[in-house]
This record gives C-alpha cells, structure tokens and sequence, in this order.
C-alpha cells in the first residue's frame, strides 16, 4: 500500500474476520474517518449520502469519533435551502510520527501530525565517527523536535527511518550499508527505538525518495516510474501504479551494486557506486585536473558549482557522471520499463547540468530511453517518503487504541 491511499482495515465478514455489532460499528468509524481524512470538511448529511449509511448511524458515529478526540467539529455550510449544517473535519493532533532521513553528511529528522502536517524539524552535520554515534545523535535531533512540537514521550505513535542499505529483518541490521561504516550491525535500530520510546520501521532510502516523490512530486500520475538517488550512494526506488516494488529480498533497485566490466588490464571489477557516485565524481574531476581551493578539500558539490561557472575540467567531470548514470539508467529501462525516471540525491540535484548530457548518452545505450525529471522535493524527499510511510501504520493505530478505549 503506498501512502496516497486510503488505509484499510479488514472488513466485517471478510474471511477470516467474524461478523458482530461492534465490528460493524467500528468499521463505520473507520469508513468516515478516511472519507474525512481525504475530504475535508464534511457535513453528517454529506457523509451519509457518500457513504450510504443512515443519518442515525452517521451521527452516532461521529459522537464516538469526537469522544475519542479523533474528529471534531470544522465550522458551518448554511445551505440555500434547509438548515445549518455542522462540518467535521479529521483532529490531526491525535498522534505524531517522526520521518528520519540518516545520510552520510547529514541527518534529518520531521515531527508530523496524522494531516501529514511537518511541525517540527531538524537537519544537522552527521558528525558521528561510530555507528553508536550516529545513533545517539538521531534519537537527539528527534528529541529537540519532538520538544519543539510541545509533544512528550509516548505521544510519537511511529518512526520511519531512511537509510541506505537492506534492511534483513531476521538479522535485525542491514546489509549493503557500505557508506556508513557500522551502520549494518544488528540490534542498532533496536537502540534507536528503545531511545526513541516507540515502534520503529526502517526502510531503504531511495524506496522512501520514491514515495515521497511518488505522492507529492514529480512521479504524481505515473504509472511506472523510477527515482534515481544519486549521492554518496548510488540507489533507484520504483513505484508501480501506486506501490513500490521491493524485489524477493527487499534489495530491488540496489543498482549500486551491479559490476561494470573491467577495462584491458584492469585487474579488478568496479560497481556502479564506485563509478559513479559523490567519491567517484571527485576523482574523475581531480584527473580532469580539478583541485580544491586553497585548504579545502574538492567535494561533489564544488564540482558541479565550478561546472556552473564554467570551468572544462569540472565540465568534463559532469559529462563522465552522466555516461556512467546512463548506462545504470539503460539497465534500468531493458529491466523495469518505466515511463519516467526522477534524478535526485545530492548529486541528482544538479539535474540542471545532468539532464542534457545524459539525455545523450541515453540515446546511445538504451532504444527506449525513459522520460527524465529532476526531483520536485530536492533534499527533502526520503524524509517526506519516511513520514508519508509512518503515517501509514500510525493512522490504523491510532483509530484502534482511541475507539478500544470507549
């Protein structure tokens, strides 16, 4: 299920799911909740005709929606004919959700509301030189917004985490973590959740880009679309009509990890992450004869700035990046065909310079070259992604523990 739409919830008679009075109730609750949720302001009268249900039923259930501090009243429609009518609308402040994004330069973390509404936030240097570090100074970041939203602990009802790497659920740890080293050991994000005080679900960063691209960015309307994440990692997330693809082991779209062939006398084999990542970028810049300023150290970041300005050596550098972008791109067209393919990441942001000769490239490698996009959510997206995803569980959750308790 992807987070756009509605969440489910067994129904009354379905298989396996007994029927009873109370089942049926609480499935009408549910009902209206998502009709408001996806509505807006909603009269008793309006949901009643959308949803089929008497007038009676509707209210009574609204009542119980109100009770349980799930619902409340939006303000008044007065109708040309007949009487004012209440509008309810769905209380976004039941629960909160915190959204991660754990990158190699930066850690970014969101406080949501179950509207989806960010309110609170941090984004912070990754300075951590352990594993345990970077942990710790998650469970910080998310801390300071949890605070700054004037939520305690127990009120954060989920938390996504966005990372690189392939979450093994057995293992409890990742694989393929290769640019955080120690960040793949087990039990970590068991810590995290322990210093967070709530369930946490941790996904691969560039499925969470897709989503979040998917719902609110450039993917909206596709029916198969990737987005490439290109940064100090290499990564692809596909979304198929709505639902994004993981593959038999969770690593579907881990191009990073697919060899090149070696050249004459090149004694070992490359990966595409090796080839045409951040790292990768610096160094083919360095042998085009780019050096840093002064005392600084040459980043991708001031290849692509210097490219801007002008300079050949950084020119030539992005024209290499997109000749190895091209050839993961035309890997990823024979395979999945998707009508549209979103470059993001800290190096896909620089689409501007990308689109072009990649574009050409393209022309080269693949008979069917996809559509090309940059992102419309920039640095944001695994983070809206992570906070789209923990809505996800939240909402059902929420409903579940505030209606037991009437």
């Amino acid at each position: 299920m992807s987070p756009h739409q509605p969440t489910s919830r067994p129904a009354a008679g379905a298989p396996g799911v007994p029927w009873n009075r109370q089942r049926q109730r609480s499935n009408n609750e549910w009902l209206l909740l998502e009709l408001l949720r996806t509505g807006g302001g909603t009269s008793r009268a309006q949901l009643a005709r959308d949803t089929g249900l008497s007038k009676p039923t509707v209210s009574a259930a609204l009542a119980d929606l109100e009770q349980a501090g799930l619902v409340r009243e939006a303000g008044w429609v007065a109708p040309e004919r007949g009487r004012t009518a209440v509008l309810y609308e769905v209380d976004p402040t039941a629960g909160h959700v915190l959204g991660v994004d754990v990158g190699r330069a930066r850690l970014r973390v969101a406080v949501a509301d179950l509207a989806g509404t960010v309110v609170a936030r941090r984004d912070v240097p990754n300075r951590g030189r352990t594993a345990d570090a970077v942990a710790d100074a998650v469970v910080a970041a998310a801390w300071e917004a949890t605070a700054e939203a004037g939520l305690a602990a127990g009120d954060l009802v989920h938390a996504v985490i966005g990372t690189p790497g392939v979450w093994d659920e057995e293992r409890r740890g990742l694989r393929y973590a290769t640019s955080l080293p120690g960040w793949g050991r087990p039990g970590l994000f068991d810590r995290i959740g322990e210093g967070l005080g709530t369930a946490v679900t941790v996904a691969n960063d560039a499925n969470l880009a897709a989503l979040g691209e998917y719902t609110l960015g450039a993917g909206r309307g596709s029916r198969m679309f990737g987005y490439l994440l290109v940064g100090t990692g290499l990564g692809v997330g596909v979304v198929k009509d709505g639902e994004l693809l993981l593959g038999a082991h969770g690593a579907l779209g881990e191009i990073g990890l697919a060899p090149l062939p070696a050249g004459p006398g090149e004694p070992a084999v490359a990966t595409l992450e090796q080839e045409a990542a951040a790292d990768a970028v610096v160094r083919a810049a360095r042998e085009f004869g780019l050096a840093g300023k002064g005392r600084s150290r040459l980043t991708a970041k001031q290849v692509f700035e210097r490219a801007r300005a002008g300079e050949d050596a950084a020119l030539r550098a992005v024209e290499w990046e997109a000749d190895r972008l091209a050839y993961a791109v035309a890997v990823l067209s024979a395979v999945l065909d998707p009508d549209l393919l979103v470059l993001g990441g800290g190096i896909g942001s620089s689409a501007d310079l990308l689109l072009e000769p990649l574009e050409r490239a393209l022309r080269r490698f693949a008979p069917m070259p996809p559509t090309l996009a940059p992102s419309l959510l920039g640095e944001e997206a695994v983070l809206l992604g992570a906070v789209a995803t923990a809505l996800e569980t939240a909402r059902p959750d929420v409903f579940e523990r505030r209606t037991a308790e009437l």
